[in-house]
């Protein structure tokens, strides 16, 4: 998740997502329409002597909605640091902490497999909003009486804490409380069955939450009910494909620099059309002599006008900016690198930076369909070199 960094603590990146930007004020907003009420609730909860009167005069009101909302706020940091810092202590990588619409967000260069440390790092979180909860009431209980503005900021993120603390406990994977359940399922079965049994519990979660938001009016209810029914699909998947993808390399995949279709430089822009409607390929990779020099497209050859095509040269309108990966590198790793990169395929190199095949998104495909149907890299293999017509189409 992108955003504007805004330091740097511990050594992580902390940043905020545009999304924070609306929902900061929207929250204000609503805290501070609604001092009144909150107060009264407060007042029947813990006895606080709150005057609400005396909180909606002026600009008080948005004041204090705007002190518990960056309260509230600051309270979901410390919540992710909690997970970041057990992370680290077990030798996790954090890429970044990212506040957002939903809260905050901490990003794992890896996930944990090890149910030890998914249990520890997932309640850490909790634990420290527990924390935070405790320390805010202490505030609240030693405040002097009368102290109106007080009393209601801190017995407000008191309150609010401890309820984040609980709700983040729910068993809806990805949240906290699914990570746990995922955590304790991966004691006595694989990891990517746990993952999958986290997922489909975390989904029916969402959808009754989803449910109840739309019956209740709670468009942050919808929102985050579909955000982890999303989230929890996508986990499962990649948790699938990593487990299916254990062991198998790029080499395994790859169709071979023999079996490939590939064009020079000079070719022109016409010509490569007419070659990618012939051949049903929607990407090449660019060779001057036996060296690769870029990687041309479909969608480069589109963008140049009809009419010009055969003015125009494959050298012309090619990707020269190119990411590659070895063949002893990892398939999981190489479609992450495609993810993270936005391309179809990456050209496979050998340490002389000379080509040796190319891989793409349907090679993957193909290659985990025929792992799940019980195939190994060896049969994944053998049906790359004895297919016919199919090599290299993507």
């Amino acid at each position: 998740m992108r955003g504007i960094k805004i330091g740097t603590v511990l050594g992580i990146p902390v940043r905020l997502n545009w999304t924070f930007l609306i929902v900061l004020p929207l929250f204000a907003y609503l805290i501070g329409s609604q001092v009144g009420m909150i107060a009264e609730v407060m007042n029947g909860a813990f006895g606080a002597g709150i005057d609400p009167a005396a909180l909606g005069a002026g600009v008080t009101p948005w004041a204090l909605g705007l002190a518990a909302a960056l309260g509230l706020f600051g309270g979901v940091l410390l919540h992710e640091f909690g997970h970041s810092i057990v992370a680290m202590r077990y030798g996790y990588e954090i890429e970044s902490i990212t506040l957002w619409l939903l809260g905050g967000l901490a990003s794992f260069t890896e996930f944990p497999e090890d149910w030890k440390h998914e249990f520890w790092i997932a309640i850490a979180g909790p634990v420290v909003s527990v924390a935070v909860g405790l320390v805010c009431y202490g505030v609240f209980v030693l405040a002097p009486v009368g102290s109106n503005a007080v009393l209601f900021v801190f017995g407000y993120l008191a309150l609010l804490n401890i309820v984040l603390a609980v709700f983040n406990m729910l068993p809806a994977f990805p949240m906290d409380g699914g990570r746990v359940l995922r955590a304790l399922l991966a004691r006595n079965q694989p990891h990517a069955q746990a993952t999958q049994r986290a997922a489909t519990i975390g989904k029916v979660f969402a959808f009754f939450m989803g449910l109840i938001g739309l019956f209740s009016f709670q468009l942050l209810l919808i929102v985050l009910a579909f955000f982890i029914y999303i989230a929890a699909s996508g986990e499962a998947q990649q948790t699938t494909l990593k487990a299916a993808f254990e062991d198998v390399t790029v080499a395994d995949v790859m169709t071979r620099r023999e079996e490939l279709h590939t064009v020079s430089g000079g070719t022109s822009v016409a010509d490569l059309m007419n070659r990618m409607f012939e051949e049903r390929h929607t990407g090449y990779p660019v060779l001057h002599g036996d060296d690769l020099v870029g990687m041309v497209t479909l969608e480069d050859a589109r963008s140049v006008r009809e009419v010009e095509r055969d003015a125009y040269q494959v050298a012309d309108v090619m990707e020269t900016d190119l990411v590659g990966v070895g063949p002893e590198t990892d398939a999981m790793t190489a479609l992450q690198t495609m993810q993270e990169n936005g391309v179809g395929r990456l050209p496979v190199v050998d340490r002389d930076n000379e080509l040796v095949g190319l891989i793409s998104r349907s090679d993957l495909m193909t290659a985990f369909n025929i792992i799940q149907t019980g195939g190994t890299p060896s049969v994944i293999s053998g049906r790359r070199q004895g297919a016919e017509g199919g090599p290299g189409l993507f």
